[in-house]
């Protein structure tokens, strides 16, 4: 079965789409489609998809002229929404992840335990307020709602690094990876967890 699923996130603050497959059929080509309204987050996005071996369409219209906030923040939601809906069951899988990635002088680390016991801890020391149009302190905050609604425990740390750019970019390809690990499936059926239930 196809691990895929639409969600619609309609509020006062943003209405957004979001489409996510998290496997590309052999040969396909993947396909990738983000528009948020902010450059840098589109830019985050698509390296997260495409590492990640997932099809994403994620749409979003929101109050810019307020901020970055609530559209950075509800498309995190909405994504994680997404993930865990397209995962299903917690069955077959291998559940954790873990990934390194470079950029450049940048070194980030991803842990990711696909759990059900929602949790988000990060280190990423940036030094300016903005990449583009993207307030870098949301993206700690996109990453914790990716986390929460998803339903997963999630580490992404800055190992090194001076340019922000390559910071952040080297954080969304290193977490790419790591759900790339944990949603392998094994061929089993069976429920990764000693207590025999990984509450969905």
């Amino acid at each position: 079965m196809p691990r895929t699923a639409t969600v619609e996130r309609v509020t006062s603050e943003t209405q957004i789409t979001c489409t996510l497959g998290l496997d590309v059929a052999p040969g396909a080509k993947q396909q990738i489609d983000v528009s948020t309204g902010i450059g840098f987050l589109d830019h985050m996005l698509t390296a997260m998809a495409k590492h990640g071996g997932m099809e994403l369409d994620i749409k979003c219209k929101g109050d810019l002229h307020i901020d970055d906030h609530h559209t950075t923040e509800d498309c995190g939601l909405a994504l994680g929404e997404a993930f865990k809906k397209a995962l299903g069951e917690r069955r077959g899988i291998k559940r954790y992840g873990y990934a390194y990635a470079p950029l450049d002088e940048a070194l980030s680390r991803a842990v990711l335990d696909i759990s059900s016991r929602p949790y988000f801890s990060g280190e990423l020391p940036f030094t300016r307020e903005k990449i583009g149009d993207l307030s870098t302190e949301m993206i700690s905050h996109f990453l914790e709602s990716f986390a929460f609604a998803a339903g997963v425990t999630l580490h992404v740390d800055s190992i090194k690094g001076v340019n922000n750019h390559h910071i952040a970019e080297a954080s969304f390809k290193a977490l790419a990876l790591a759900i790339r690990m944990a949603v392998t499936e094994t061929g089993s059926n069976e429920v990764p967890s000693t207590k025999g239930v990984l509450a969905v």
